[in-house]
């Protein structure tokens, strides 16, 4: 009774050790496939239309690189309950 006890013992140990390499492996593998089709596709249709989503483009004549925000041109009241 004592072997089966420990044979169990060893066969549940070395089950939950493969299913942990296994879902290793296959989280390894999903993740890089949806980062390769979510990061990659995003990048090749956007260079595709020449989108850039950061302004990186340096101007010699400008004064400031600051963004104009605008705020004066909102209502107050719209800045209230905003949710």
């Amino acid at each position: 009774m004592k072997k089966i006890n420990e044979f169990l013992k060893g066969l549940k140990e070395g089950q939950k050790l493969f299913g942990e390499t296994i879902a290793i492996i296959i989280n390894s593998l999903l993740l890089t496939i949806v980062y390769f089709v979510g990061v990659g596709l995003t990048s090749i249709i956007a260079k595709l239309f020449r989108k850039s989503f950061l302004d990186l483009k340096l101007e010699k004549n400008s004064k400031t690189y600051w963004s104009e925000l605008n705020l004066s041109k909102k209502p107050l009241e719209e800045y209230y309950r905003q949710f």
